[in-house]
């Protein structure tokens, strides 16, 4: 005897909300998506042509989605047919791969994205799964959608560049010489304005060649002008060539900004060291930069930066979590790579909150050996009273003058140089500098940041602040492990920085999602 099976008789419940189990994720999506405040869905009202989807579906089915790793808009389609819990948050409706493609990289689409990750930390909060008392900051890179072969390097533009400008300037004197054109008022270098005066003057003269050719009735003499058009010919063409290549070295530059690269197929991409580097070579890959800032394995504001490393990522991202996402909490708690001058003296001055982020250095001053080096300056016994330090041979190193240095982005460091009284005929010359035969040793000693990592250091041997810092590793970098491993996003699909924006964040809400649903089990 069979149980019965009949594939002409409709079959109950038609609801495919019975269907879904009781915690499943489709739930958790579908109430995230609800408390979204309608306000952010007016930008997408049309009043002309076919009515559209409602974004509220798109998202839920996009992130549902994605929190099953299918990230093609082809197979998100796919599942709209044979899905329950995508049919059930699409009610019936079936939009095509190209809508899909369409809605999530939409400008417009960023915004729900906030709204989504600023709705699930209230949600959080009211679930009481976070305390609020620290955020915990870290970067990873992933690769972009773009061809490797088509990189443009900064230095490759800069060398063909200085080229251009020498020839230019040859050529310009050429036709001086020649007295093809008059002088110019010029700066050191020809502008695009100015080749197209100097292609315009050689014109002139072509076109003066060319009538006196028409006058004349002599053969040898027609001959003869031909001739000599024939130089402002080539000098048009090369000018030609000049304004072409100077206009592509100045777009260049634009896209640069502070860049030394980018590629071809994604201008907002950069070459970066990843970590699956499996030749052990050193691989370039382009790339992206994605910051994330967590609390109890759940990201709560990203975002994303084309410079490779971490250090200048962090004030801006601060910025934009105050601006787009919560309040900052009382404790910033990063790795090494973001201790630095001025993000320290950001977060203590500015944004009066405490520092826990370690420098690259933290750790090998903690160990017996490095505070036994006497050649190791900050073991160097100093004197406030004389403003003085005392190397290992006993001499004295007297405070000389002051110098301030400025970094790329404008911030200054100051610092004081001392210099011994005399280093000839020190024994441990060879081992304490490497300054030539003649010359003193230099110390330069930058009094702010001594202080700056000192305080860290005090905080981390703090019992409270410590543990804190010690969740860091727990705590933000399994969310790229989640990321990476279990919802297998490796690379993203899309090109662009503000579509690539959108992507991410539909990636990481997704890994919020499937936490929260094995969470609250």
């Amino acid at each position: 005897m069979f149980k019965d099976y009949n594939m002409n008789q409709v079959v109950l419940p038609l609801d495919l909300e019975v269907k879904l189990q009781e915690n499943d994720i489709a739930f958790h999506i579908h109430h995230l998506v609800e408390s979204i405040p309608d306000e952010a869905f007016k930008v997408f009202l049309r009043n002309t042509g076919c009515p559209a989807y409602h974004p509220r579906m798109m998202m839920k089915i996009i992130l549902c989605a994605y929190s099953q790793s299918v990230f093609s808009g082809r197979k998100i389609e796919g599942l709209l047919y044979d899905s329950v819990r995508i049919m059930w948050l699409a009610q019936g409706y079936q939009p095509s791969y190209r809508t899909i493609n369409r809605f999530r990289v939409q400008p417009e689409v960023s915004e729900l994205i906030r709204q989504c990750f600023v709705q699930f930390r209230c949600q959080l909060v009211q679930e009481k799964l976070i305390d609020q008392e620290a955020i915990f900051i870290d970067g990873t890179k992933i690769e972009a959608n773009a061809n490797k072969f088509t990189f443009v390097w900064r230095k490759s533009v800069e060398k063909y560049n200085k080229g251009l400008i020498e020839k230019s300037n040859q050529l310009y004197n050429e036709l001086l010489e020649k007295e093809i054109i008059p002088q110019m008022e010029r700066e050191e270098h020809l502008s695009l304005e100015e080749l197209t005066q100097m292609v315009q003057k050689v014109e002139d003269v072509i076109t003066e060649y060319d009538q006196q050719i028409e006058a004349s009735s002599d053969a040898l003499e027609r001959k003869s002008l031909r001739r000599e058009r024939k130089y402002p010919k080539q000098v048009r063409k090369e000018l030609i060539d000049y304004i072409y290549r100077k206009q592509k070295y100045q777009r260049d530059f634009e896209i640069f900004g502070t860049r030394n690269s980018y590629l071809k197929t994604d201008h907002d991409a950069t070459f970066m060291r990843m970590k699956d580097d499996y030749m052990k070579n050193g691989q370039l890959k382009a790339g992206y930069n994605v910051q994330i800032a967590t609390e109890g394995q759940y990201t709560l504001a990203y975002s994303l930066f084309s410079n490779p490393t971490d250090t200048k990522t962090l004030i801006p991202f601060l910025d934009e979590i105050e601006k787009n996402y919560f309040k900052l909490p009382k404790h910033i708690v990063a790795d090494a790579g973001y201790g630095s001058e001025q993000n320290y003296d950001d977060i203590l001055s500015n944004r009066k909150r405490e520092a826990l982020i370690t420098y690259n250095m933290y750790i090998k001053e903690q160990k017996k050996k490095q505070k036994q080096n006497k050649f190791n300056t900050a073991n160097w016994k100093y004197d406030e009273e004389n403003d003085t330090y005392t190397c290992p041979n006993q001499k004295q190193l007297s405070f000389k003058y002051h110098s301030i240095r400025e970094d790329k982005t404008g911030y200054k460091r100051e610092f004081k140089i001392y210099e011994c009284e005399d280093c000839s005929g020190c024994p441990f010359r060879s081992s304490c500098t490497k300054a030539k035969e003649g010359n003193n040793r230099k110390l330069m000693v930058n009094e702010k940041w001594e202080q700056q990592k000192e305080y860290v250091s005090a905080k981390l041997s703090e019992e409270k602040t410590g543990s804190i810092y010690r969740q860091r590793k727990i705590d933000v970098e399994p969310v790229f492990g989640f990321l990476k491993a279990n919802l297998r996003f490796s690379r993203f699909s899309v090109r662009g920085k503000p579509k690539v924006e959108n992507e991410m964040g539909l990636a990481l809400m997704a890994v919020n999602l499937r936490k929260f649903t094995v969470k609250t089990r």
